[in-house]
């Protein structure tokens, strides 16, 4: 009993003891900025483990949404020249 006492008063005895460190150590690391190779390597790390999680769509889906935006950009296209067409006979009329 009194064995598993100890070891257990040690267990706690190491959690709260922290590790020194001068304040002014921690202030200048956080302060200090890496290589600009070192951040750029870092960012780079970040962005292909980010795309590994990306669900990427199948073909079909891929070609499906390619013809949407064809077809909203040929409306879009109609619908401007119908505009430019109208202003243009109108200014037309004025002169």
């Amino acid at each position: 009993m009194a064995k598993s006492k100890d070891l257990e008063t040690e267990k706690k005895e190491k959690k709260e003891k922290k590790p020194e460190e001068p304040q002014k150590a921690k202030k200048q690391d956080k302060n200090k900025k890496p290589n600009f190779f070192v951040r750029l390597g870092k960012k780079f790390k970040e962005t292909f483990s980010e795309l590994k999680r990306v669900t990427w769509p199948t073909f079909p889906q891929a070609l499906k949404a390619t013809g949407v935006v064809i077809v909203i950009v040929l409306i879009f296209l109609v619908v401007v020249t119908g505009v430019n067409y109208g202003f243009s006979a109108l200014l037309n009329l004025l002169t």
